[in-house]
């Protein structure tokens, strides 16, 4: 930082931000590649989970779409089968599956006794479980987005002051005080506070666009989970 003070003071003063950066110190390229490998990384995210939230919701629609025109739980589960897997199926096969082993044949046997209130219970806990779980699956690699929005200003911040410090130091050394020799350098030091809010302001948004899209998400599934014991109630099965 040093250096490129006195370069700054004793040659060509930056006219751009690009110009700045090449003049930058070490200390403040090193921020400034740390701040980019977290930008990368947080747009990697983010275009992942914008995918995938696609997929899942568009398979989701069509599953929900057909499941409500299913007129008992064998033809649901013959359309569980037939679907591409989502959030929805899961929750199916395994509200399906741990009915059956409750009541082995029950789902063959439509006069089969009902479930008791205790296995009802179960039941509705095992629905409760799986959707966390799918949620919790959903979820992977979002919390990176709150990390990154949160600790890329600090990082800008220590550049920033580093920068600063360094700026007095080679002012001091240089022995000129004026605005032409003190502007430069402070000028590259909040660069990496620039920069930082650059990266976390975009990190910020992605996390909260897709937390409440996971929230959605829990509540369909829980909404989805009381349809499933509807249908076993309308059929005697519960």
């Amino acid at each position: 930082m040093t250096h490129g003070i006195l370069m700054q003071v004793g040659g060509a003063v930056p006219t751009s931000a690009i110009d700045m950066v090449r003049q930058a110190s070490l200390v403040t390229r090193i921020v400034l590649v740390f701040l980019l490998v977290l930008s990368l990384v947080s747009w990697a995210i983010m275009l992942a989970k914008w995918i995938e939230f696609h997929r899942v919701t568009k398979r989701g629609r069509e599953f929900i779409y057909e499941f409500e025109r299913t007129p008992s739980l064998d033809a649901a589960a013959g359309l569980t089968r037939r679907a591409k897997s989502n959030p929805f199926t899961r929750v199916f096969t395994r509200a399906v599956n741990f009915f059956a082993e409750m009541k082995p044949g029950a789902l063959r046997e439509a006069s089969a006794a009902p479930l008791r209130g205790s296995q009802v219970e179960a039941l509705r806990l095992v629905l409760e479980s799986e959707s966390a779980a799918q949620r919790d699956q959903l979820s992977s690699y979002i919390p990176w987005l709150a990390t990154i929005g949160s600790v890329s200003p600090l990082v800008g911040l220590l550049g920033t002051v580093l920068g600063v410090i360094d700026a007095f130091v080679g002012i001091a050394t240089k022995g000129s005080g004026n605005l032409s020799a003190v502007a430069p350098g402070v000028a590259e030091a909040l660069t990496a506070t620039a920069a930082a809010l650059a990266v976390a302001i975009p990190a910020v948004f992605g996390y909260n666009i897709f937390a409440a899209r996971l929230n959605r998400l829990e509540s369909e599934l829980e909404g989805f989970g009381t349809e499933i014991l509807a249908m076993m109630v309308r059929e005697g099965r519960i």
